[in-house]
């Protein structure tokens, strides 16, 4: 969401101003119409380095955000006033973080702002997609809908990405502690092993002597190999950070063997369910095309998205730059062509995010059975190259006490 400062003339003929916050101008023009204000002055709000440097507050879980939701839906749809909905929903939230946004929301709506404006200004709770769909319910008058709707995508949205976390979560634990186990025993085993051989005398195998030596530079250099991955890590965080650097890397992701597919059908799964649920409350296409595209995750399937609205703009359709990208599979481009030449759009992205949810979880099943027995496979060479390189030498020191005595 963005912040405008505005000047402008109302019903009576007064002159005002003030800060509106909408997902573009044309919605906040259209937003300062329905408060019957005349604009004359509309500019963008520049952020002060106060602003910039500030440390944003800490964001709001998605279920306490679901819940919310669906008890303000409740409220809503029952005839409370919204102060009163919020009010209530203030006092029995559990995350304080949260109780204090609610009530902020709720003194900026007593103040005369309207919901969307109010909670355009928390975006640390409210993104620009929810707060442009409580918009839309705002102006149709059909708040507690669009209220359910959120609620609905909101635990969609959740399911997924526990999903793919949950995809994730073994591999990581598994090679974590690989690595423990690894630099445990080059730090603390082997070199009581590498005491004996050495007081023992003998020629060391091979195998032996590269384990010893890689414990040795560990306990010499062990700051050095810190540093280093410190600087690897920031200095890919920083490249990720620029637009190219991201474009490379998800591009990456996206051609990656079987973890690639993963990511897609996710990225396509998120992309139908937030263009599908926008579109059927309300929000206009390019707004929401605009909106679907920052919730992307993902840049390459982002600018795909993004090309989109030039092609509407000049009268075309969303499925043939989609089509051209070559980013979304032959299925889904064909799937939106028919909803756009039956009007059914949004009924058809609900379907398509329905398809790729059920896809996402086959492809964590697949990732984690294949991932599994490499990860093992992996810690076992690992840790039991390192056993054997210990054994070994066991032969030779027998030979070696067999000769002394």
């Amino acid at each position: 969401m963005t912040t405008y400062v505005w000047k402008g003339r109302t019903a009576d003929g007064s002159l005002q101003g003030g800060e509106i916050t909408a997902p573009g101008r044309h919605q906040a023009m259209a937003r300062l119409r329905r408060r019957r204000v005349a604009p004359t002055e509309l500019r963008e709000k520049k952020a002060s380095a106060k602003g910039r440097g500030a440390k944003r507050p800490k964001g709001v879980k998605g279920r306490d955000l679901s819940v919310f939701t669906r008890q303000f839906s409740t409220m809503v749809n029952a005839g409370l006033p919204l102060v009163q909905c919020l009010d209530i929903l203030s006092r029995q939230t559990e995350n304080e973080a949260f109780r204090g946004v609610i009530g902020d929301v709720m003194r900026r709506v007593q103040a005369g702002a309207t919901l969307a404006e109010a909670m355009g200004r928390r975006p640390e709770a409210f993104n620009s997609l929810y707060v442009s769909m409580v918009d839309a319910g705002e102006s149709g008058g059909i708040l507690d809908d669009i209220l359910m709707r959120l609620a609905q995508y909101i635990e969609r949205a959740e399911a997924l990405k526990r999903k793919v976390k949950g995809a994730m979560t073994y591999p990581l634990i598994v090679f974590s502690v690989a690595v423990l186990a690894t630099v445990f025993m080059l730090l603390f085993i082997i070199p009581v092993f590498a005491g004996i051989f050495e007081d023992f005398g003998g020629e060391l195998p091979g195998l032996t002597k590269l384990v010893v030596a890689m414990s040795e530079g560990l306990k010499r250099g062990w700051w050095l190999l810190a540093g280093m991955i410190v600087a690897s890590v920031m200095g890919f965080k920083r490249y990720y950070r620029t637009s190219d650097g991201k474009r490379r890397v998800d591009g990456l992701l996206l051609r990656a063997p079987v973890f690639g597919d993963l990511v897609r059908k996710s990225s396509i799964a998120r992309f139908a369910r937030t263009l599908g649920t926008l579109i059927a409350s309300g929000v206009p296409i390019l707004s929401g095309l605009d909106i679907t595209a920052r919730t992307a995750g993902n840049k390459v399937i982002e600018e795909a998205i993004m090309a989109t609205k030039g092609s509407i703009r000049e009268g075309e359709t969303i499925a043939a730059p989609l089509r051209e990208a070559r980013v979304f599979p032959p299925m889904v481009v064909q799937m939106i062509a028919v909803g756009e030449e039956t009007g059914a759009l949004d009924k058809m992205l609900e379907k398509i995010a329905s398809f790729y949810d059920d896809e996402v979880a086959a492809a964590v099943e697949t990732l984690t059975s294949i991932i599994e027995p490499v990860m093992m496979v992996g810690m076992g060479l690992l840790v039991g190259g390192m056993v054997v390189s210990m054994y070994l030498p066991m032969f030779e020191l027998i030979n070696v006490v067999s000769n002394s005595a």
